[in-house]
């Protein structure tokens, strides 16, 4: 092979791993390895299987370019083949030239010149762990030499890899939802549950003070069932805000973060004026990481709202090497962390969703010393083009 035509194939290789090295779905991730074979190769024509260990099937989940043959019966796409059966005896570990006579899928299409004569199969594989099987064809009886066919184990191989971190990121995500749900279940029960209890004796109250000679006591009783009822409202939309799906739709980190203090402000009637620093530009955090971290800090900001009493609050956003790392501050009552109640619900889910991006929470306060709160979160755990609809999982 000339200099000039390695050259070409490592570039098409080192653009393949460039592609892959950003959030893609399996599907994607088999069209790209296809039509970058279809360069390398200059093999027009693929397909491929993903395999199901579970069930120890196949199904066709990308193809490019097949032939009038293959469009026109689709049911020789379907059921196992020689390739297919060979991959599931463990038998096919590397790229191998399959001549279509072998191939019970393709033996019918060999007396149309127009048809595929001659193929290739790569097995995808993680450890000893199935993947599925990559194949290019030929309408001619050329067949792969060495060096191409090790030039499709390469591609094989890094498919593997981009198909397992796919799924580990799906797998991630299943749980991280789960977790979310599990923190927003704990808010219902810790707010509303409680707020509605506590409505609930407020106008028992009421009820009874109506029986009696002193109904000032039950109009008292009664506004505060009502303050009681404003401020269960008000969880509620806190909680109903925690369920949408892009809550920085169309802004960055910075320009959502200034929004929200004019919201809270807004919304809970206290104008504290917050102040935001961006010591870098984060136009490339990805959005799991904003959407994180901005519910950190609405609920730090909220809370700073309601209890802190403060004049004033700084949210800081400083970007060091590989992490994120987020500063509240206020000059507020401040408050003793040794006599704060383990199941305060604004702070474990702050801690939660900071843990959930893999970083940490810390709180510094005292009486009448205002509050810190201090959030590190590598910024690497998520690659930069996961979509806000897709990764709204903390």
């Amino acid at each position: 092979m000339h200099i000039s035509g390695v050259r070409h194939d490592l570039a098409l290789v080192n653009a393949l791993a460039h592609r892959l090295s950003h959030p893609l779905d399996v599907e994607r991730v088999l069209e790209s390895a296809l039509e970058t074979l279809g360069e390398l190769l200059r093999l027009d024509t693929g397909w491929a299987w993903l395999w199901s260990e579970s069930s120890a099937t196949a199904r066709l989940a990308a193809t490019r370019n097949l032939p009038p043959g293959l469009v026109k019966h689709p049911e020789l796409m379907e059921g196992d083949c020689y390739c297919l059966t060979t991959y599931a005896a463990g038998d096919l570990r590397g790229a191998a030239n399959v001549n279509v006579v072998g191939c019970s899928r393709l033996a019918r299409l060999v007396s149309d010149s127009r048809h595929l004569r001659c193929h290739a199969s790569v097995p995808l594989y993680v450890d000893d762990r199935r993947l599925g099987i990559l194949n290019v064809a030929s309408a001619d009886w050329r067949e792969l030499s060495t060096d191409e066919l090790n030039l499709l184990s390469t591609v094989g191989g890094l498919v593997s890899l981009a198909i397992e971190r796919t799924r580990l990121a799906e797998r991630g995500a299943t749980l991280a939802a789960a977790e979310e749900r599990n923190r927003i279940a704990r808010d219902i029960h810790d707010t509303l549950a409680q707020s509605l209890a506590a409505i609930a004796m407020q106008l028992e109250s009421a009820d009874a003070f109506l029986e009696t000679p002193n109904p000032p006591r039950a109009s008292e009783t009664v506004r505060r069932a009502l303050a009681l009822t404003r401020m269960a409202l008000d969880e509620a939309r806190r909680s109903v805000m925690d369920l949408r799906s892009t809550p920085l739709v169309g802004r960055g980190l910075g320009p959502a973060l200034r929004a929200l203090a004019g919201e809270i402000a807004e919304s809970t009637g206290v104008r504290v004026p917050v102040r935001i620093e961006e010591v870098e530009h984060h136009e490339s955090l990805s959005a799991a990481i904003e959407i994180g971290v901005y519910r950190i800090v609405r609920e730090a900001l909220t809370n700073v709202a309601r209890h802190a009493r403060a004049t004033s609050a700084v949210v800081r956003l400083e970007r060091r090497g590989a992490r994120l790392h987020v500063q509240i501050t206020d000059d507020g009552v401040g408050f003793d962390l040794s006599h704060v109640p383990a199941e305060r619900f604004g702070l474990l889910g702050m801690s939660e969703r900071a843990r959930l991006l893999g970083g940490e929470l810390t709180i510094s306060s005292a009486p009448d010393e205002g509050t810190t709160l201090d959030v590190d979160v590598p910024v690497e755990r998520y690659a930069r083009d996961v979509s806000a609809d897709g990764a709204d999982i903390i």
